[in-house]
């Protein structure tokens, strides 16, 4: 007789109602939400908060609200709600109210058509939010570098820096059309990457300029967030080449270009082990 799996442990489910939404840019739409579980939240230093929104799957016959545990337990996998993370843009837990952008490409994927939809007093479920990095407001210069995806981390990282920091900002968006609304931080330098100057091509002209241009002098925190092939990449300049101190650095794929969420996160660890042991051998030769 063998012993019973454990049951799965249950992650808090929260939610949320739309109070209103905006057009950024062509491609990007902010959500404006507020709910008493987020006024529950607890308080935290970390710029990179997110939270994995819950959403049925294509041709599902349900819609919000939904128990997703009572979902998985009932339903096969193929109808299972699906999670899509998404960086918290900024949150006022005293107020209830969180803002959090969405890349919209028509009706290309779950969770910008929804975005694009949302009306007034839709509601949402979530779990989180998560968090691993925030500014070391002691660094000589802050390296923030990303696109799209890691945009609201960047600017939530302008919003809690000091008014005196030092700061090089790479963006990479579709064209001079997509810049993202920023902080004003009069030590930052924003330089904006666009990917029609690169045949369209995600992650491959953000790293040529950040290599182009080279690293700032002194003590560096380094944010280097988005698409898995830039970052693979970058992580080679900023360890391999330049040794700078892993613990200077935070660094990661959100994604991965013609891969929707769940088969990033399928394949990512195996992905990052590969990078990982190339680049790291390499670098113990030198």
């Amino acid at each position: 007789m063998t012993d019973a799996a454990p049951p799965r442990k249950r992650r808090i489910l929260r939610t949320a109602t739309v109070t209103g939404t905006e057009r950024l840019t062509p491609d990007l739409v902010r959500v404006h939400l507020r709910g008493d579980d987020l006024r529950a939240l607890e308080p935290s230093d970390h710029t990179d908060r997110y939270v994995k929104l819950l959403f049925p799957p294509a041709g599902a016959d349900y819609r919000w609200p939904f128990d997703p545990d009572e979902l998985r337990e009932s339903r096969p996998r193929e109808q299972w709600p699906v999670t899509r993370t998404y960086t918290i843009r900024s949150l006022d837990i005293e107020r209830g109210e969180m803002a959090i952008d969405f890349v919209v490409h028509g009706d290309e994927g779950l969770a910008g058509p929804w975005a694009e939809a949302a009306q007034p007093g839709d509601g949402i479920g979530f779990h989180g939010p998560g968090s691993g990095w925030g500014p070391d407001p002691s660094a000589d210069h802050h390296l923030l570098v990303g696109d799209e995806s890691a945009a609201p981390a960047i600017a939530a990282a302008l919003d809690a820096l000091p008014a005196d920091a030092r700061a090089s900002v790479y963006l990479e968006v579709a064209d001079a059309a997509s810049h993202i609304p920023l902080p004003d931080l009069p030590g930052a330098e924003v330089i904006w990457v666009h990917r029609d100057d690169y045949a369209g091509s995600y992650g491959t002209g953000l790293a040529a300029v950040v290599r182009a241009a080279g690293l700032p002098d002194g003590d560096l925190a380094v944010f280097v967030h988005g698409n898995a092939d830039m970052i693979k990449d970058l992580r080679r300049y900023l360890f391999v080449e330049q040794g700078v101190p892993r613990d200077r650095v935070s660094i990661s794929g959100y994604w991965r270009t013609g891969q929707d969420e769940d088969a990033w996160q399928a394949g990512k660890r195996s992905f990052v082990a590969a990078m990982e042991q190339e680049q790291d051998g390499r670098a113990a030769q030198r």
